[in-house]
């Protein structure tokens, strides 16, 4: 009796000290930011997982919220560009809560639906804003150097951040981007034919360019095979006075010793016709070859009479 009697006393001591630590502490998880409040009032934010201590509800309680980056992607709306064009779009965004202690009394209970649906209309006149300050080339067009899609989604989630921080919701955006373009079906073929307009201009550009090109290569190969002709005629004509000047030295020297002359032009002529162990076979009789007659047997040129 007595061993029941201590077994049920240790079973309620363990009950006693369970129930005090869901009275007097709580654990906090390593993805979760919580906000303690004290007589309703947000006193605390608690950001390190781990066991913490508390005084029992109704003097503070516990309000637990999700510290990870959560995303949505917004209606897929229509817009007013700066050129005066419809044009429909929706961004992907992702959003967390910064600061709990201020986000919390912001929306009932802590809300994040709540506090989406009002990120979700900030959204939507800041889209709008951006949109109208743009022209349609800078989200469709042939050139893609000509798209400012970087740009754009940079000016939207600047615009959006300014916002939060001027209401001081407690959030953050931590990405955004375009999701989807898109046009109406009576604009879409306007589109196009003013793409199509843009590429025919540029390729007439670009043909206009290669011609001008051409026209310079074909100009500048022109100049050169001029001054190549001239190079080469005052070339030659250097070369001729120089053959007349050397013919007049030859003349000069025929008119003063003819003889000496036609026998040099003879020896010239055989040492042209002949080189090392040539043998000719020829008529002595024949100029210049004639002057093998007079030649010395010690010559080493052999002679068939």
């Amino acid at each position: 009796m007595k061993k029941k009697s201590l077994l049920t006393i240790i079973i309620a001591i363990v009950l006693v000290v369970i129930f005090a630590l869901l009275l007097f502490s709580f654990q906090v998880r390593q993805s979760e930011v919580v906000v303690v409040s004290t007589f309703l009032k947000p006193t605390d934010t608690i950001t390190n997982a781990g066991f913490n201590l508390k005084w029992p509800w109704p003097i503070q309680s516990i309000n637990r919220f999700d510290q990870r980056v959560q995303n949505f992607e917004d209606k897929f709306s229509q817009n007013l560009t700066h050129d005066s064009t419809m044009l429909q779009m929706s961004v992907y965004v992702g959003w967390r809560i910064s600061d709990a202690k201020t986000f919390f009394p912001k929306f009932p209970g802590g809300s994040t639906l709540a506090a989406q649906a009002q990120l979700e209309q900030l959204l939507r006149s800041t889209k709008a804003a951006v949109i109208g300050k743009h022209n349609l080339s800078d989200f469709v067009n042939s050139d893609p150097a000509q798209l400012k899609f970087t740009d754009i989604e940079k000016e939207i989630q600047t615009g959006v951040s300014a916002l939060l921080a001027t209401n001081n919701y407690g959030m953050s955006i931590e990405f955004l981007g375009i999701k989807k373009l898109g046009l109406p079906a009576d604009v879409t073929q306007a589109v196009f034919d003013r793409m199509k307009a843009e590429r025919t201009k540029l390729i007439n550009e670009a043909q206009f360019n290669g011609e001008a090109d051409a026209a310079k290569i074909r100009s500048s190969a022109e100049r050169q095979a001029a001054d190549t002709l001239a190079n080469a005629s005052a070339a030659a004509t250097r070369i001729e006075g120089e053959g007349v000047a050397e013919a007049a030295k030859t003349l000069s020297v025929f008119q003063q010793n003819p003889e000496l002359a036609i026998f040099l032009a003879r020896l010239e002529a055989i040492k042209t016709s002949s080189n090392k162990n040539t043998t000719l076979i020829l008529d002595e009789r024949t100029a210049p070859f004639d002057l093998f007659r007079s030649l010395p047997a010690s010559s080493g040129i052999n002679t068939v009479k």
